[in-house]
């Protein structure tokens, strides 16, 4: 499948006159605990920023306020509020866990509680340090959900065992067939490439000036955000084009840039995404 503006154009629709926030979909983004407190900050700006409906972020407590600051149009709470966390669990149309959440004992609770109570009809996104979580679990346990999963090639390499060597496109897809059918699989690297099932698109955008902390926690916000809007268009698709145009967007700021900051991605997505709706 190429991955272009033209494939852009069938996800990114105009939006309907007759709408609301809660057209554009509900998200739940978990992570940001000490001291990663920047990650979720980053991934929910993405995820404001491509258009989802209404964000809520489970953090730390002591990160609210930073939250805030940056970005008032999130709704926050602390994490290890377990009865708001599975309100809010509930009402998502999006998870996104794994942006800044580390892996201690707050972790593994948090990502036990999502996985024992994500539902069939909900979109989970796992990135970061819960891949590594995830990779502890026996895959035939793992809940009946629409699961992306956004790994480097290390993160991959402890999700299906295989070194980075041996991460060939035919490699790759049999490992992806151990997890549920419709697990779509962002693989990160210099030569980024995003599977379901028999399918698998090669980016052909994207550089080193992305090369900064921060850049696979907007990804996977974009990815997010996308899914909240565009999943019934197609789940795959969406997710391709969110991949598709962090990476495009990059290329256009690297012109003037020699680092791409991940929270300049961010600031331009509204701009492109507009273009590409008409």
């Amino acid at each position: 499948m190429k991955v272009d503006d033209d494939l852009a154009r069938q996800v990114i629709t105009p939006r309907l006159r007759e709408s609301h926030k809660g057209s554009y979909g509900r998200v739940l983004l978990v992570g940001g605990l000490y001291p990663y407190g920047g990650a979720i900050i980053m991934a929910a700006i993405a995820c404001v920023n491509s258009g989802a409906g209404l964000v809520t972020v489970a953090t730390d407590r002591e990160n609210i306020t930073a939250l805030h600051a940056h970005l008032p149009e999130a709704m926050a709470f602390d994490l290890r509020e377990t009865e708001r966390f599975l309100e809010n669990l509930r009402a998502a149309d999006v998870v996104l866990i794994g942006s800044g959440l580390g892996e201690d004992g707050a972790a593994s609770q948090a990502m036990g509680l999502v996985l024992a109570n994500i539902r069939a009809d909900q979109n989970l996104v796992v990135d970061g340090s819960a891949l590594n979580l995830l990779a502890k679990k026996n895959k035939k346990n793992l809940p009946d959900c629409h699961l992306t999963l956004t790994p480097h090639q290390k993160e991959w390499e402890r999700l299906s065992g295989l070194r980075i060597p041996e991460q060939t496109v035919s490699n790759t897809q049999k490992a992806l067939g151990e997890f549920r059918a419709g697990t779509i699989l962002v693989a990160k690297s210099h030569k980024t490439a995003v599977y379901q099932g028999e399918k698998v698109a090669h980016l052909e955008v994207g550089g080193p000036y992305q090369a900064t902390g921060g850049m696979g926690d907007t990804l996977a916000g974009m990815i997010t955000g996308f899914l909240a809007q565009f999943a019934s268009i197609d789940r795959y698709k969406a997710v391709t084009v969110a991949t598709w145009l962090h990476s495009a967007i990059a290329d256009d700021l690297a012109k003037n840039a020699y680092v791409v900051l991940p929270t300049l991605i961010s600031k331009a997505i509204p701009s492109w995404i507009k273009k590409l709706s008409l």
